[in-house]
């Protein structure tokens, strides 16, 4: 059974990135299933740190875009809104090329606050992040 509310085309979901970090960082949503949001980052010049390893940070934003939308998908957009309280990324890996995929999974979705659980690994299914990313539901207006 699926956990969205709203489940638009990814061509849709990409759209909302134009002119954004997310465009910059050539971030895609790959991927709804039933139970999951996934996504995708290129290593390269623009997520990498200056050991040529990827950047932590690119790491976190990959896991608050992919969680984010995955949150919003699960609410009555735009009744409702959610926006980021809490992230966490615990960076197990290295990676120097190639692309990191994300996989955000729900823990909890409530009426209030939500917790994603965002898994980052390489295209050989190598752990490199894993992330908790806590949401705050909020009113639309």
């Amino acid at each position: 059974m699926s956990i969205w509310f709203n489940e638009p085309s990814l061509e849709v979901i990409n759209g909302f990135n134009k002119g954004s970090m997310i465009e910059y960082l050539d971030i895609k949503i790959t991927e709804i299933g039933e139970d999951y949001i996934r996504g995708t980052m290129p290593v390269d010049h623009r997520t990498v740190q200056s050991y040529g390893q990827l950047h932590g940070g690119a790491s976190v934003v990959l896991a608050e875009t992919i969680g984010s939308l995955g949150s919003i998908l699960t609410v009555d957009f735009p009744r409702k809104k959610c926006v980021g309280l809490d992230i966490n990324c615990n960076h197990i890996g290295a990676i120097r090329s190639g692309l990191v995929i994300g996989t955000a999974r729900p823990l909890h979705t409530g009426k209030s606050t939500q917790v994603w659980q965002i898994r980052i690994e390489s295209e050989a299914g190598k752990l490199i992040s894993i992330c908790r990313l806590t949401m705050a539901v909020l009113d639309g207006k």
